[in-house]
């Protein structure tokens, strides 16, 4: 069913553990893994923060896997907003069956504040959306 994978990593923990949970996916479905980081527009230290980030997940997934990775321009102006909105239209763009997203798990004020860029992926994305979580 899922022959294209989609994980969106920002260097945290949890995002890591996305990405080896679309690992084990992609492995066991033969699928293509595209590993995806959100840049802002607005700070050239933010994509080469990215590119160095990529280049270190490619690596943790290791050979035996088809992997792909991109940096993805977000619109500093939305924040979160924005950084749901580039990865959900990148994942629709190049027709991802599962799109693969670490959540924090914000509570309370925080997340009404912030939001959450899973909950919003959710909503924007064609594919199926997996949310891993802390445990």
């Amino acid at each position: 069913m899922f022959k294209k994978i989609m994980v969106a990593v920002d260097g945290s923990e949890i995002s890591m553990k996305g990405l080896m949970e679309a690992k084990r996916i992609a492995v066991s479905r033969q699928a293509t893994l595209r590993i995806v980081y959100a840049a802002s527009d607005s700070e050239d230290t933010d994509q080469e923060a990215g590119l160095k980030l990529l280049a270190q997940a490619k690596s943790a997934v290791g050979d035996g896997v088809d992997t792909e990775t991109r940096v993805l321009h977000a619109d500093a102006v939305y924040g979160l907003n924005g950084i749901a909105e580039t990865i959900a239209n990148a994942a629709n763009e190049w027709g991802a069956d599962l799109v693969v997203v670490g959540s924090s798990h914000r509570q309370g004020l925080e997340r009404w504040v912030m939001g959450s860029v899973a909950e919003q992926l959710i909503a924007k994305v064609d594919a199926s959306v997996l949310l891993v979580r802390p445990h």
